[in-house]
């Protein structure tokens, strides 16, 4: 039987790692990437743009999805976006940016996919939060980045309890540093053996969404830092 698994912002090193390792494990893999970007999921089953951020096109994407697969394994909702600025440097066009980024395109899925997860009774949302969303002390720098990521946690609690009576499951990956080329530039003394690969954060989104045993959990992956 074909496992379905959707990954937003596939183009993205997160997204690009997610689609490989669910490929490689048998999975078909759905994946969304902005409209007239030139990004490419070449492991991809299929491709749709879709502009996660807006919400008629979520909901016409999830028309569609219905029409071509039914079922959904998992979700990885992984487009999201960074900014620094402490609380007196941060205006609220920073914070309508990050929650449109990191919340709207996670809630706008969510809203979308989980009346067909509902209905199935199975499947599995994948949120990725930030180790400054739950530690305030790793946030003060980044304030906007933080308040929209602790909102997309918020938002795993409240699918995790609007779902307690199915076995759709809700869980959130919290990493520190991602090892990216694009951090690597912007910290280059950095010490890059303690952050957190991509590859990482898709290997421990695969066990979690192949473990029904796991249920609704956060998963700190902060490497050595």
């Amino acid at each position: 039987m074909e496992r379905n698994i959707i990954v937003t912002g596939a183009g993205g090193n997160l997204g690009s790692a997610v689609v490989e390792k669910f490929k490689r494990e048998g999975y078909r893999v759905i994946a969304t990437i902005l409209p007239e970007s030139d990004e490419e999921v070449e492991e991809a089953d299929d491709v749709y743009e879709v502009d996660v951020t807006d919400e008629k096109s979520v909901v016409e994407f999830a028309k569609e999805y219905q029409l071509q697969y039914g079922e959904v394994d998992a979700i990885a909702l992984l487009v999201g976006g960074y900014g620094m600025g402490s609380i007196e440097d941060t205006g609220l066009d920073q914070i309508h940016k990050m929650v449109t980024l990191n919340f709207y395109s996670t809630y706008n899925m969510v809203k979308s996919f989980l009346p067909l997860l509902k209905k199935a009774n199975s499947g599995c949302f994948l949120f990725v939060g930030a180790r400054p969303a739950l530690q305030p002390s790793d946030g003060q720098g980044v304030v906007a980045y933080a308040l929209s990521k602790r909102m997309v946690i918020e938002l795993a609690d409240y699918v995790a309890e609007e779902a307690k009576e199915t076995h759709v499951r809700s869980h959130v990956f919290v990493p520190s540093i991602i090892d990216t080329p694009q951090n690597r530039e912007s910290m280059p003394d950095a010490d890059f053996s303690q952050w957190v690969s991509p590859s990482e954060i898709a290997e421990a989104m695969h066990y979690a969404v192949n473990n029904p045993a796991l249920r609704n959990m956060t998963f700190k992956l902060y490497g050595g830092v």
